[in-house]
């Protein structure tokens, strides 16, 4: 059996390792576990920011020498199952191609955190997982200094194998495994990590994804693929708008569909959202097709209970207005108020963006299988957050959570809405109400996806500065309008969180003296989650917007100008502000470096030449952001042709992220994150009538296709610092996009777009 000991997070943060245990099992293997003893953290506190436990990582080595390493945290296409496990690798000095990683069950007390969202799995988990790889290292080379009784100075592990250096002596892992299981686990002083000169893997560029072959041939599982015997499908008739229930339901009909086999009862979503179900009726059946026939027979009289009335255009007219209007103070600098009263109306020049409420809309729709037997649950699925999973079906079902096995699949996208676990919640609904042991698949459409998401907030901002005779910002107001993700776990939460407001607007990095920044208390008629970059996308649309019509209207180049905007290389103290400033992370640890900031602003202007001479029709735009402990510049280049239609050409994206530990995954997460951003400004738009979603699948809510996408997208990665600590990747890419699309729409048109989605220019 293998066992487990815990080591403390501090202990971790002071250096030390806490305690490691090796076992050697039945078929010959030597397990490395780290457990964790902190609190678990569910909920709004898993969000970007929130704080983790300390990790546990596995690795096992096989009596042939095989090297199995436990992945614990999901993959969605970060490549996340790839790149922690090569950390182990590398410090370990096994060979990638004798190292087999596994996915990990939901276990937050024997893996830590394992909710993948906020960027943190790298940024978390890189130095816990060098740890991991260097005590197994050391272990066996004391192991083989033992067996030949040599001093430990004269061994040295090598791709797989210990060597003694002065007689070319060798063992393999697997030979040395049971005896390295007996030894002390070096910690403190005596753990000995790698030198940045002696990494094969870190940073480098030749190690693939373990799941490529897999997803290229088709035979990887996403959740979407999963299949077991006797399994029957489900699909659910949800309310049509948020709060809502079943007035009267007539089933008969649904029933008589061949393949249906059951109708089950979805209860009402009661009180604030959170990850529950939104209530309904679940339709069972054979095969997909006939659960999907026979919900389309369901009778149902619908009330559309306090939200029957939301209609996002009169919305918007209500964002707009609470934009108009003081609102709660966030940060306060210097002394706005006299700067506006100085320099009165015509002194005062203002702003005014908005962003429609979005969908994630990933590739592979919501889908979970749960199967109840022997007084436990067992549920496979495509999740972000397999412990919020776990606690969800074991609350259902009045269970411990132990008794729930949540393993792990594949995600075809998750982007935030896979942290959410309301899908899976409703399968072991069904599956409670199917005979023990029925295997229960619940699907979503891409209907049910559209109509029924936690959507990324619809926002108004309002941008108002005080400019000097030499161009100079005096005075700065932001003022964001928009329903917060808080409402999604307190009824009646109104208005954007600090940390909310701290995502590209209360840490703003510009040298001005008077800064305001405000949020106005508006409430949410949908449900709001987290999206990739959060509130970073309306923030930074409207500040870097903002920023490029203050240079406009100085006369003055644009990437100067924000340069100058945001002055020389220094640490930003962000004092009261502390707590929200930085994701939760410690601002001494992570400080906002505007030097690094300047590096990628640099960095992506030289990509794309910014300065050339540009054809009539075509322009540049820059945008640029500071997120989850990384800095993003990017610079688009665009054709508007006389009918106003906008072709992106090109796109240069600039990322100092720290130590770059997969270059390959992070220029693919870039790439991906120019797409997302380019689909989200040109197309992305969720709106409501009657409270109801207008939109209901890709023909009209519209993602980029191949044929829209930019021919180029040069991808520029700055300041590979090992001596910093790790930022974000996967969000980064996002918030730039949009703002720079629309600085270069202006650019080729002298037309300004203030408003999400561009579609077009008139």
């Amino acid at each position: 059996m293998t066992t487990t000991m815990q080591a403390s997070r501090r202990g971790f943060l002071k250096g030390g390792l806490g305690a490691l245990t090796l076992a050697v099992t039945g078929n010959g293997l030597v397990s490395a576990v780290w457990a964790a003893d902190a609190p678990r953290k569910y909920g709004a506190d898993s969000m970007p920011g929130g704080t983790v436990d300390d990790p546990l990582a596995f690795v096992s080595i096989a009596a042939d020498g095989a090297v199995t390493i436990i992945a614990h945290r999901a993959e969605m296409g970060t490549g996340v199952r790839t790149s922690l496990p090569m950390v182990v690798a590398d410090e370990m000095e096994a060979a990638w191609d004798r190292v087999r990683v596994v996915q990990a069950d939901a276990d937050e007390a024997r893996y830590g955190n394992q909710n993948v969202d906020g960027s943190r799995s790298m940024r978390h988990f890189l130095m816990p997982m060098r740890r991991v790889g260097a005590a197994a290292r050391q272990m066996l080379e004391a192991a083989a200094a033992a067996r030949w009784a040599v001093p430990v100075a004269e061994v040295r592990a090598t791709q797989h194998q210990v060597v003694h250096v002065p007689t070319d002596r060798k063992l393999g892992y697997g030979e040395l495994a049971a005896d390295a299981a007996k030894l002390p686990v070096p910690k403190g002083d005596a753990l000995k990590l790698k030198t940045r000169a002696e990494f094969r893997y870190i940073g480098k560029e030749q190690v693939r994804l373990v799941d490529l072959e897999a997803i290229g041939k088709g035979q990887a599982i996403y959740g979407m693929d999963m299949r077991l015997p006797g399994m029957v499908y489900a699909v659910v008739a949800r309310p049509p708008v948020v709060g809502g229930k079943p007035r009267r339901v007539d089933s008969a009909k649904a029933l008589a569909v061949p393949g249906v086999l059951k109708v089950v009862d979805i209860p009402a979503m009661a009180g604030a959202p959170a990850f529950q179900p939104l209530g309904g009726v679940a339709v069972v059946a054979s095969n997909t097709w006939a659960a999907m026939q026979g919900r389309a027979a369901l009778q149902i009289e619908w009330d559309d209970g306090p939200n029957a009335d939301y209609d996002s255009a009169a919305y918007r007219e209500t964002l707009t207005a609470a934009s108009r209007k003081p609102g709660k103070v966030v940060r306060d600098q210097g002394d706005a108020p006299q700067a506006w009263a100085k320099a009165g109306e015509a002194g005062r020049f203002s702003a005014e963006y908005h962003v429609p409420h979005l969908a994630h809309a990933s590739m592979e729709t919501p889908v979970a299988t749960v199967r109840i037997q022997d007084g436990g649950a067992e549920v496979w699925t495509s999740v972000q957050n397999p412990a919020a999973a776990q606690e969800a079906v074991a609350n259902r079902l009045k269970l411990k959570p132990e008794n729930v096995k949540v393993h792990v699949l594949l995600l075809g996208g998750g982007f935030g809405r896979k942290s959410k676990p309301d899908y899976v919640d409703e399968a072991a609904i069904v599956a409670q109400a199917m005979p023990a042991g029925t295997p229960v698949k619940l699907v979503w459409t891409r209907e049910d996806d559209i109509h029924h998401d936690y959507l990324h907030t619809v926002s108004a901002e309002h941008l108002e500065a005080v400019v000097g005779q030499d161009g100079k910002v005096q005075s700065w107001l932001h003022r964001s309008a928009a329903p917060t993700i808080a409402s999604l776990f307190t009824e009646g939460a109104k208005g954007e969180q600090l940390f909310e407001s701290a995502m590209s607007a209360i840490n703003m990095p510009y040298v001005i003296p008077n800064v305001r920044v405000e949020t106005a208390e508006v409430a949410a008629h949908a449900r709001i989650g987290w999206f990739r970059s959060v509130a970073n996308i309306p923030h930074a649309f409207a500040a870097q917007c903002f920023i490029a019509e203050l240079a406009h209207r100085a006369g003055q180049d644009h990437k100067q100008y924000a340069l100058d905007l945001i002055g020389p290389a220094r640490r930003i103290d962000p004092g009261t502000l502390a707590d929200t400033w930085n994701y939760s992370e410690s601002p001494e640890r992570y400080p906002y470096d505007t030097g690094r900031l300047r590096g990628v602003i640099e960095a992506a202007a030289s990509g794309a030449r910014w300065g050339r001479e540009m054809p009539k029709g075509h322009g540049l735009g820059l945008a640029f952001c500071y997120s989850f402990m990384s800095y993003t510049a990017t610079v688009v280049e665009v054709a508007v042709d006389e009918k106003g239609e906008v072709r992106v050409l090109a796109v240069d994206m600039a990322m100092d992220c720290g130590p770059q530990i997969n270059p390959e995954r992070i220029r693919a997460q870039m790439e991906g994150g120019a797409i997302m951003g380019l689909s989200l400004a040109l197309l992305g738009e969720i709106t409501f009538e009657k409270g109801r979603v207008r939109q209901n699948n890709f023909y009209d809510y519209e993602v980029l296709r191949h044929n829209a996408s930019p021919r180029v997208i040069r991808t520029h990665l700055v300041n590979d610092d090992h001596a910093l600590p790790p930022g974000g990747v996967g969000e980064p890419p996002v918030p730039p996009v949009a703002p720079a699309l629309c600085n270069a729409i202006f650019a080729a048109t002298g037309k300004r777009v203030r408003s999400l989605p561009v579609r077009g220019v008139a």
